[in-house]
C-alpha cells in the first residue's frame, strides 16, 4: 500500500492521517549571506510573511550557528562535521596541501544523502552546491540543478546546470528567467518526482544563492523598497533592535553594538563604519539603493519558499514534513568591486540620477557594503568571515507539525548547530550513520522537544575563531588575544572579561586547542586569510 492511499484510509476511518512513528519527508533550507534580522520575525523590516508563518507555528532558534563562511557551513551542514575535518576549512578556490584545508570535500565525508539512502530516502538538491566537486549526484543525491559554486549571476540561465549528464534543466523565454525562481522550479520538480513512488520518504536540500552578492532583483521587487532605506544604517540598526526586544529575540536589556568596522579587501586600510549622517547625500542615494535590492532579493526568496509550501500542502505533505530554515554565514561585508570602500566617491560605485535605476540589473556587479551588512547583522558585532555573533549567529526555524512538541510560536534560545542537521535527519529517518568520523552534533527536534545540557561548540575560520562552552564565549580576530563574554548579559560582545577570568581563559584555550588537533584546524595557515582591523569597539 502506498503513503498516500494510507493516508487516506486513516482519513476514512477517523484517524490522523500522519503520525510521528513516520518517517517524515525533510526538506532543509538554506539562504546565503543573509543577516540575523533580516526576516521580519527576527525583527527585520523586509516583507517575509511566508517565513514568518513558518516561525509562528514552528520554533524559532534565536542562537542557531554556522561556521562563518558559504563553503565551510554547506560542508558542515551536509556531513554532519566540522569543516576542517572533511577538507573545507577554507574555500573550494584554495589547497594548501593539508587535510584541513583541500577545498574540496573529502571522501571520509558521508552527506546526509548518502546516510539516509539505505533507510529508504530519495534525495534531491537544488541551489548551490559549492563543496569542490562535479557532481553532487556522486555524494548520493539523485538528481542536481544550481550552481556548483558562487553565482555571479542571477539573469543568466548558462550559469546554473542540471545533473547527473543528460538531464534536461527547464527553458525559459528572454527576460524571464531568475535564478532564485529557477531553483525553485526545479525543487518543485523534484518533488514531483519524488512522489512516482510516494512508498519512499524524500530528502530535499533547497540552497539559494539569495541574497549573495551581486545584487540583482526583479524591478517590480526593488520598487516595493525604493524609498525605504533613505534614512540609512543607524536608524535601521536601533528600529531592529526594538522589533527583535518587542518579539522576544533578544533580551529587554540587549545593548545595540557599536558600529563594526570595515576594510577594503586584501588591502590595508581599515576604519569604523561611518555615522549615515556624515555621507553625501549622492553616496546615501548609491547607498540606499543597493540596501533595497538586497531588501528585494530577500522578498523574492520568501516568496519562492512560499511556493514549496503550497505545493506540500497539496500533496498532503505538510504535517509530516520537517522544515528547517536558516543561512550559511552572517550579512557580508565586502565591498565591490574588491578594493573600494564605503566613503568613496569613486565614479565606479557612486550612482546617481538615472544610474540608479540600472542598479540591480543584467550586467551590473554591486553589494550591500559593511554598513548595511552590520545593520543585517543587528544587534551584534561584524559578519561573514568572522567568529563574532554577527558572522557565526543565523536565523533558524524549525516547523514539523507531526513531530515537534513545542507550543508554535516558541523561542528556543538553546545554542544549537548546522552540524546538528545530518544527525537530526539520520535520527527521524531511522538511518545509520556508518561514516568513519563520529559525529559531534545532536538531534535537533530532541533538544528542542526535550531540552538540552549545555552545549561546546568551536569555530574558526581565517584564523579567527571562538568556542561557546554553556553562557561563557571566548572569542578571537585573527591573530589578536582571546576575549571572553558571558552571554547571560553580553551576548553582543561589549564587555571583554578575559582579564578578570584568566583560568577560565585558559582552559578553555586549552580544549579549543584540543579541538583544533583532533579536527585538522591547527596549526592555523597564515596565507588564506586577510588582515583585518584588530578591534571593533
Amino acid at each position: 500500500m502506498t503513503r498516500r492511499l494510507f493516508y487516506l484510509l486513516l482519513l476514512f476511518i477517523g484517524i490522523s492521517p500522519i503520525t510521528a512513528a513516520e518517517k517524515p519527508n525533510i526538506l532543509y533550507i538554506l539562504a546565503d549571506d543573509l543577516g540575523f534580522s533580516d526576516l521580519g520575525c527576527f525583527g527585520g523590516e523586509i516583507e517575509t510573511p511566508v517565513l514568518d508563518n513558518l516561525a509562528e507555528n514552528g520554533v524559532r532558534l534565536t542562537q542557531f550557528y554556522n561556521t562563518g563562511r558559504c563553503c565551510p557551513s554547506r560542508a558542515a551542514l551536509l556531513s554532519g562535521q566540522y569543516p576542517h575535518r572533511v577538507g573545507l576549512g577554507h574555500m573550494t578556490t584554495n589547497d594548501i596541501g593539508r587535510p584541513g584545508y583541500r577545498g574540496v570535500i573529502s571522501d571520509e565525508a558521508q552527506t546526509i544523502a548518502q546516510v539516509l539512502a539505505p533507510a529508504g530516502y530519495r534525495s534531491f538538491i537544488s541551489g548551490k552546491w559549492h563543496l569542490g566537486t562535479d557532481d553532487p549526484t556522486e555524494h548520493g543525491f539523485e538528481e542536481f540543478y544550481g550552481t556548483l559554486v558562487s553565482a555571479k549571476r542571477f539573469f543568466d540561465p548558462a550559469h546554473l546546470v542540471r545533473l547527473p549528464e543528460g538531464r534536461k534543466a527547464r527553458t525559459y523565454s528572454e527576460g524571464e528567467f531568475y535564478a532564485t525562481d529557477a531553483v525553485t522550479d526545479h525543487a518543485i520538480d523534484f518533488l514531483h518526482l519524488a512522489r512516482e513512488t510516494p512508498e519512499k520518504p524524500w530528502f530535499l536540500y533547497l540552497a539559494y544563492n539569495a541574497p549573495h552578492f551581486p545584487l540583482h532583483a526583479p524591478k517590480e521587487e526593488i520598487a516595493k523598497y525604493a524609498n525605504r532605506y533613505h534614512e540609512g544604517w543607524d536608524k535601521l540598526r536601533e528600529e531592529r533592535l526594538e522589533r527583535m526586544k518587542q518579539q522576544g529575540i533578544v533580551p529587554e536589556t540587549t545593548l545595540l553594538s557599536p558600529r563594526s568596522t570595515w576594510q577594503n579587501y586584501g588591502e590595508t586600510k581599515t576604519g569604523t563604519n561611518p555615522a549615515w549622517d556624515t555621507l553625501s547625500k549622492e553616496r546615501q542615494l548609491d547607498l540606499a539603493r543597493r540596501m533595497a535590492i538586497y531588501a528585494a532579493m530577500i522578498d523574492r526568496l520568501d516568496q519562492q519558499i512560499g511556493r514549496v509550501v503550497e505545493d506540500l500542502k497539496a500533496a498532503n505533505e505538510w504535517e509530516n514534513t520537517l522544515i528547517v530554515f536558516t543561512s550559511d554565514n552572517g550579512a557580508c561585508f565586502e565591498w565591490d568591486p574588491f578594493g573600494f570602500d564605503i566613503v568613496s566617491s569613486n565614479q565606479n560605485i557612486l550612482h546617481t540620477g538615472e544610474m540608479i535605476d540600472e542598479m540591480g540589473t543584467p550586467g551590473t556587479f554591486h553589494s550591500i557594503g559593511s554598513g548595511w551588512a552590520n545593520a543585517g547583522n543587528t544587534p551584534w558585532r561584524m559578519y561573514k568571515h568572522f567568529n563574532h555573533e554577527g558572522g557565526i549567529a543565523s536565523p533558524g526555524i524549525v516547523h514539523w507539525p507531526a513531530g515537534l512538541k513545542a507550543k508554535p510560536g516558541t523561542i528556543n534560545h538553546d545554542p544549537a548547530h548546522i552540524i546538528d542537521l545530518l544527525p537530526t535527519a539520520a535520527a527521524l529517518a531511522q538511518a545509520e550513520y556508518t561514516g568513519a568520523l563520529s559525529l559531534p552534533g545532536h538531534n535537533l527536534v530532541d533538544q528542542i522537544n526535550n531540552g538540552s545540557d549545555k552545549r561546546t561548540l568551536f569555530f574558526e575560520h581565517q584564523g579567527n575563531r571562538a568556542m561557546r562552552q554553556g553562557k561563557w564565549k571566548l572569542v578571537a580576530l585573527d591573530d589578536q588575544p582571546w576575549e571572553l563574554y558571558d552571554f547571560t548579559v553580553d551576548r553582543s560582545e561589549m564587555n571583554d572579561l578575559a582579564s578578570q577570568y584568566p583560568d577560565r581563559v585558559k582552559a578553555m584555550n586549552d580544549a579549543w586547542e584540543k579541538w583544533g588537533a583532533e579536527n585538522q584546524v591547527t596549526p592555523l595557515p597564515k596565507d588564506l586569510g586577510v588582515k583585518y582591523l584588530k578591534a571593533d569597539k
